[in-house]
């Protein structure tokens, strides 16, 4: 059978099983990327039997932490099969500023990004046969824009409107480098929102460049699950 992926940061797809929910399963899982050991996080319900769509997480700039996992409980209880994978490695889990320099080795270098699980969008961008990527406040940016005629999935952006991280400039070229390549996508700017408004430890304060805010968060949710509706069916 044959995967296929998108996501909430990303989602593989197997056939669909409604049943009752049960318990939510949770666990590490360790596993190595070449020489790199990756500690992930999978998460499930118990009650579902067979396969079933699932959701492939792609962790923010500090590495795989508590918030990924409470996103996954969330997804498993609505049905779905749930892997947080690990991009920096086992143990590795930067905090501001290192952050910054953690994740700016992963953009520098697309290919190893590629190799350890990638972004939503370099995961499309790769070819990979996907059924659809969802992106909450990431980036857009590429430096190779033509790699777009490679996306064969249906894509979600969902942004924050006055993210200083991902200014009009990349905005506007990720969308000049789809509408080159003929790609089609969805895109939903939250008007007073900035970088990581999904999450509540980034704090409150929009001036900071990355804050919280309960309405995009809540909204962006939504969004996400009518997507995977469309993807998945709503069978779950």
């Amino acid at each position: 059978m044959k995967m296929k992926v998108p996501s909430l940061l990303l989602a593989l797809l197997f056939m669909s099983s409604p049943s009752l929910h049960a318990e939510v399963v949770a666990k590490a899982v360790e596993y190595r990327s070449g020489d790199q050991a990756c500690e992930s996080w999978h998460a499930y319900d118990d009650a579902v039997k067979g396969p079933r769509p699932s959701v492939l997480i792609v962790h923010q700039w500090t590495g795989l932490t508590d918030y990924e996992k409470m996103r996954g409980g969330m997804l498993a209880k609505l049905g779905y099969n749930v892997f947080a994978l690990d991009i920096y490695g086992t143990g590795i889990r930067p905090q501001p500023p290192e952050s910054a320099k953690m994740s700016g080795k992963f953009k520098e270098d697309r290919a190893l990004f590629r190799e350890r699980g990638t972004g939503v969008l370099e995961l499309a961008r790769s070819g990979a046969e996907v059924a659809g990527v969802v992106s909450f406040h990431g980036g857009l940016g590429t430096p190779t824009p033509e790699d777009a005629k490679n996306i064969s999935c249906q894509t979600l952006i969902l942004h924050g409107a006055d993210d200083p991280f991902v200014p009009p400039a990349e905005v506007g070229a990720f969308k000049t480098g789809m509408k080159d390549a003929g790609k089609e996508y969805e895109f939903v700017a939250y008007p007073g929102a900035v970088h990581a408004f999904t999450q509540k430890m980034a704090g409150d304060d929009p001036s900071k460049g990355a804050a919280y805010q309960a309405e995009a968060d809540a909204k962006s949710w939504e969004e996400m699950r009518g997507f995977f509706d469309k993807i998945f069916g709503k069978d779950l």
